[in-house]
């Protein structure tokens, strides 16, 4: 079954209702994610060079997902409870803080949207079950990955290896391949990306893929097998070339510059997660 057939399928518009709410919610927890992982990472960093320098630790205060209570990054007001409504709370609020009326940025609704949008696909086609759970939480681990690469050039191992040995143990049970396709995904795709690196370095001189591109990769291949790996690299490769001709052409990137190869990785895995391996060859059958 085709996945456009798989839509037309009658009787799963409540589970994709209830996945869509989760979304929202689980959304909501993905921005505070894409905001404080990368500030964890610098504070962290900071805090071991003036250890090792025997200095006062710049960041001595807690700082994680938990803590401090989340608050406007202008004017650093705590949120009140209905300022955290997932998506409503930002368009009563007309996109500004309801202290010091600075604009709150666009990323957040549209990543609860996001959310909200694949969880509502999985759940119609996959239930809610545990292998449509089990995808629900890879897609938010894809999403989180993307905006911050997009964001900040950098992939977090704090998320590209639990989400690796995530994928291992979902295919422990053969929820999506043979456990052997999921091992041989994950070596495969760090080999071959660490591979087209050097080989890019040594021609060019220039680095053309980060070490995170390599982790996501293998953690890809963990939750499709190794079979997968071909169509996640060409369409990746292929969104990332419309990506760099875009913004050149919109004058936000020079020919040569640099684009984060995240956000092309995560988009062709979701696409794979969500239509098969063969989805491509059956959507050109379909039309």
């Amino acid at each position: 079954m085709s996945f456009l057939d798989a839509l037309a399928l009658p009787g799963n518009a409540a589970l994709a209702c209830m996945a869509a709410l989760l979304g929202l919610l689980v959304g909501s927890f993905l921005n505070v994610v894409i905001h404080r992982v990368p500030l964890m990472m610098l504070r962290e960093t900071a805090n071991f060079v003036a250890q090792e320098r025997g200095e006062a630790l710049p960041h001595a205060g807690r700082y994680n997902l938990w803590l401090p209570a989340s608050a406007c990054p202008h004017c650093g007001a705590p949120l009140a409870l209905h300022h955290k409504i997932p998506l409503l709370s930002w368009l009563l609020l007309r996109g500004r803080c309801g202290f010091c009326a600075n604009a709150i940025s666009a990323r957040y609704p549209l990543v609860e949207l996001l959310t909200a949008l694949l969880f509502a696909l999985l759940g119609w086609r996959f239930g809610l079950g545990l292998h449509g759970v089990a995808l629900m939480v890879c897609a938010a681990f894809l999403i989180a990955l993307a905006v911050i690469d997009a964001q900040t050039m950098l992939l977090p191992d704090d998320l590209t290896l639990p989400l690796m040995w995530l994928g291992l143990l979902v295919n422990i049970l053969h929820r999506l391949v043979p456990l052997q396709d999921a091992v041989l995904g994950a070596m495969a795709g760090y080999g071959v990306l660490w591979l087209i690196y050097w080989i890019f370095k040594l021609a060019t001189g220039k680095e053309g893929l980060g070490y995170g591109d390599f982790k996501l990769m293998a953690a890809l291949g963990a939750w499709l097998g190794w079979q997968a790996l071909p169509l996640v690299l060409l369409l990746a490769s292929a969104l990332g070339a419309v990506l760099g001709l875009a913004l050149m052409g919109l004058g936000r990137h020079q020919r040569g510059q640099a684009i984060a190869f995240g956000p092309c990785l995560a988009t062709a895995g979701m696409l794979t997660l969500l239509m098969g391996h063969g989805w491509l060859t059956q959507l050109l059958y379909d039309f």
